[in-house]
């Protein structure tokens, strides 16, 4: 299988915030109306693509639209721009990017993020320099007057990182691999899959990165017999992780999620994947990671507890502008949620 890097690359470059999901709302229907037999958007901006099949077993399939960003919460008199976080950032990946503010009309404003304080021309030896700076320390510079900034942009604009997909080796390098490469599995494993007989609802979530948000609206509505998660997790197999921190490898395969700190998988869930990833070959590591959530920690607890697991990307680099997957484990992915989908109707999850 060879990745469709058309399809990546809009996915990842396409800004959208938590809240201001709308351009990748755009995308998720535009595929999942091509692969499914209705296609609706809920009142928290989530996109539902539903292939019809038995009543009795509905899975629901969620991979967020969101990534972390900014919100515009100031201009101050010389039209620079001071941000709200949306979603977890660390300011030691923030020092000299480069930005897109959206404005209002659409339009996308590039910009240079930097942190208020000194070059180290003008430090000379301030202990203040030896610090990180805090994120609530920085500001974007759109190279415009006051004026034109306040002309085009408004309070409450969103800011995401500028940075483009790129093949690096046998991997793939860029912003937001959290969630869109989930999306990107979801859309390709419905496009691969070659029949089924449960319900599937396909969905786009959003708002995970503030807290799981839309996934929870979403599986109120539906009602699922199942759920799969779709999402990155950490790959520490460079300088500074290794053994028991590693979590998983580039290159190894698909992550079965076992636990994190936002739920405990279901354990016959975990047993079907890890079973039909072993009878089919698809290569595939087990994953437990100590901190972090996906949607399936924000659906398992509705409507009196529902069987849910996480399929995880391993990523290297999590929550920066260079978050890297290897194009293998991508396949794995697609390959083994492909796989489930066609087999979901036969799981028995009762404990």
């Amino acid at each position: 299988m060879t990745l469709n890097e058309k399809l990546l690359k809009r996915l990842i470059e396409t800004p959208g915030v938590p809240g201001r999901e709308e351009q990748q709302r755009e995308i998720a229907r535009e595929e999942l109306e091509a692969l499914t037999d209705e296609v609706r958007t809920d009142p928290l901006g989530s996109v539902i693509g539903t292939k019809r099949g038995r009543d009795d077993e509905r899975v629901m399939i969620a991979a967020h639209l969101d990534e972390i960003g900014f919100l515009v919460k100031y201009i101050d008199d010389k039209g620079f721009l001071r941000l709200q976080t949306l979603g977890g950032h660390d300011p030691a990946n923030m020092v000299s990017q480069r930005v897109l503010v959206t404005t209002a009309d659409g339009e996308s404003l590039r910009g240079a993020l930097q942190p208020a304080r000194k070059p180290p021309h003008l430090a000379r030896g301030d202990n203040d320099q030896q610090r990180l700076p805090r994120a609530d320390e920085f500001f974007v510079d759109l190279g415009m007057s006051a004026d034109e900034v306040k002309k085009a942009v408004r309070i409450g604009d969103y800011v995401t990182m500028d940075r483009s997909l790129e093949r690096v080796g046998y991997n793939y390098v860029g912003k937001a691999m959290d969630d869109r490469i989930g999306l990107f599995v979801m859309i390709e494993a419905l496009r691969t899959m070659e029949h089924h007989e449960a319900t599937i609802h396909a969905v786009a979530t959003s708002q995970e990165e503030v807290g799981l948000r839309g996934a929870a609206a979403s599986g109120t509505a539906l009602e699922p017999t199942v759920v799969v998660a779709l999402d990155i997790t950490i790959a520490m197999d460079v300088p500074g992780g290794g053994n028991e921190n590693t979590i998983t490898e580039l290159g190894k395969g698909a992550a079965i999620k076992i636990m994190d700190s936002s739920l405990i998988c279901h354990p016959k869930l975990v047993e079907h994947f890890r079973r039909i990833a072993e009878r089919e070959g698809i290569s595939h590591q087990m994953e437990i990671l100590p901190q972090g959530g996906t949607d399936a920690g924000g659906v398992q607890r509705l409507h009196g507890g529902i069987p849910s697991i996480t399929l995880s990307i391993p990523t290297r680099y999590v929550h920066t502008p260079n978050e890297m997957v290897n194009a293998s484990d991508v396949e794995a992915c697609v390959d083994l949620l492909a796989r489930y989908l066609e087999e979901a109707y036969t799981g028995d999850y009762a404990l």
